[in-house]
């Protein structure tokens, strides 16, 4: 499916910055961006769209529902495509990468805590923080943009 095609789904028109913004969030090293990481990236290809449309559209997006935010310690937003699956990160407090994860016994007991407090859960997040054996043992991360790690 095309990106256009994804954007008038979502109930937006496909307007060009719409289109890089959305291409940028798909590649698959692109997991877990800022508004800022967007933005340079932007810059990098040589488009010339301001911080501000970068914002608006990122907003736009999430209200469609194509991408989520996650708030992180800190201040720190990024933004990714919603896939439709579940997950959960783990964030580094030295090097900021995220890393995701999904734990069956987790998952299923966080529904039985909830079904003890007679409690529906319509949403959950887990936001774990540390920092990452690469930056622990060696100062730097040594996980970034390793592919199948799930890292940003």
């Amino acid at each position: 499916m095309s990106d256009s095609t994804d954007l008038k789904k979502a109930g937006l028109k496909a307007t060009l910055p719409r289109l890089k913004i959305l291409s940028i969030l798909e590649e698959p090293r692109a997991r877990h961006m800022t508004a800022e990481d967007v933005y340079k990236a932007l810059l990098d290809m040589g488009e010339e769209v301001g911080l501000a449309t970068v914002y608006r559209v990122l907003t736009q997006f999430e209200s469609a529902g194509l991408v989520i935010r996650h708030n992180f310690e800190g201040g720190r937003s990024v933004f990714e495509i919603n896939q439709g699956g579940h997950h959960d990160h783990v964030v580094c407090v030295e090097c900021g990468e995220v890393f995701e994860f999904y734990d069956p016994a987790i998952e299923e007991r966080q529904r039985r805590v909830a079904e003890a407090l007679g409690f529906h859960v319509d949403s959950h997040s887990l936001y774990m923080y540390g920092t990452c054996l690469g930056m622990k043992r060696e100062g730097k991360c040594s996980k970034k943009g390793t592919p199948g790690t799930g890292v940003s």
